[in-house]
């Protein structure tokens, strides 16, 4: 038995999901209890330096070198929260599982570039204020055997969600929507994942442009309007929906360049409304378009993140897949919040077992390998 924190603070910017586990076994025999789970909202000021450093034009390398340790700490009070919440002192802690905030990932270099992604959130300063073993930094190992470093998450689905029966489409929408699927009874080579294009980022983006909110909360804004199909169409030619996978993405194709260039083209002929719920169409859209080939009578599709909230997103997957058994994560009897925050956890086990946990089919990596970077506290 181990007692373990997953931290994670994904694309969307909307908090740092911490969960603490009970984690035992390691590889199939792995097992996960989820104890106590929390959101810590990142703050204005936190969530500003983070878009600044996300901007090309705003970034500088000493707001990066700043921010990486100040991430440090608010990460750290994140663990401390979670673990004060459920009544579990510091000193029982065995170990903290920290994603860090992606500010680039750089899969498909451009000239003179090499592929790379960079997260951020000093795990040295969370080993030093949790008084813990940190495990961090998951995607890089992946790309230097050749892996485009995501999706991550992959590897836990497997030991949490295979059924020798029944395929398991796990759809995750966060800022980005990615999915992984395990057929019936399937080995870990027969994995596939990848990134189905953007979830909640150019709905988030379009919400806080028109409305200054961060999030279209259980679709109103979406459900009040009416789909533009001239404008959904031009969404639907982005070239990233074309490729085959292995293939991610993230903030660099699908963010505020990207939303900010089709409002100034569309906002004389689309009513906010109308924009948001076409952009959740959109979003519905690259979902259904990503399962169909996996779609049968024996197969789920399992969706979680902060999607999963959005009422007007979830009937729409429904709607573009009639003949498809959509379910929610929490009636799998897991957390969809929790859910990738648990899953650095099983990341982090294998790690600390010397073991991999890495998914070559769905990243294109070379081989498997261990995953992350450890700081030990003492």
């Amino acid at each position: 038995m181990a007692y373990a924190v997953g931290i994670m603070s994904g694309t969307s910017l909307d908090g740092i999901d911490a969960a603490l586990v009970d984690i035992q076994g390691t590889s199939s025999n792995t097992k996960v209890k989820l104890i106590e789970f929390i959101t810590c909202p990142l703050g204005e000021t936190i969530v500003k330096k983070i878009k600044e450093v996300l901007s090309i034009e705003n970034s500088s390398v000493d707001k990066i070198c700043s921010l990486n340790v100040e991430l440090g700490y608010v990460f750290s009070e994140a663990v401390k929260a979670v673990c004060t919440k459920a009544g579990l002192s510091l000193e029982q802690l065995d170990f903290v599982a920290s994603h860090g905030q992606t500010i680039y990932h750089l899969p498909v270099p451009g000239d003179h570039q090499i592929a790379s992604t960079l997260q951020i959130g000093e795990s040295a300063v969370i080993a030093e204020e949790t008084q813990s073993t940190v495990v961090s930094d998951f995607r890089t190992r992946d790309m230097a055997v050749q892996g485009q470093g995501a999706p991550i998450v992959p590897y836990s689905e497997f030991v949490l969600y295979r059924d020798e029966v029944r395929t398991r489409l796990l759809q995750n929408i966060g800022g980005i929507g990615n999915i992984t699927i395990i057929p019936a009874g399937a080995g870990m080579e027969e994995v596939v994942a990848f990134d189905t294009g953007p979830g909640n980022m150019v709905i988030d983006e379009l919400c806080q442009i028109f409305y200054q909110k961060a999030y279209d909360k259980d679709g109103c804004y979406a459900s009040s309007g009416t789909v533009n199909e001239p404008l959904l169409s031009e969404m639907m030619s982005h070239p990233y929906i074309r490729k085959s996978s292995p293939k991610t993405t993230g903030r660099e194709e699908f963010g505020v360049d990207y939303t900010s260039s089709l409002v100034g083209k569309w906002k004389e002929k689309v009513e906010p409304n109308d924009f948001i719920a076409t952009a959740t169409r959109f979003t519905a859209l690259t979902i259904a378009e990503s399962s169909k080939p996996f779609i049968n009578k024996e197969a789920d599709l399992i969706i979680a993140g902060g999607g999963s909230y959005n009422n007007t997103l979830v009937q729409m997957i429904k709607e573009a897949l009639p003949e498809a058994n959509v379910l929610i994560q929490e009636e799998m009897g897991f957390s969809s919040e929790a859910k990738e925050a648990i899953a650095m956890t099983i990341l982090a086990n294998q790690t600390l077992h010397h073991l991999p946990s890495n998914v070559p089919s769905a990243t294109g990596a070379t081989k498997a390998v261990m995953l992350g970077k450890i700081t030990y506290y003492q």
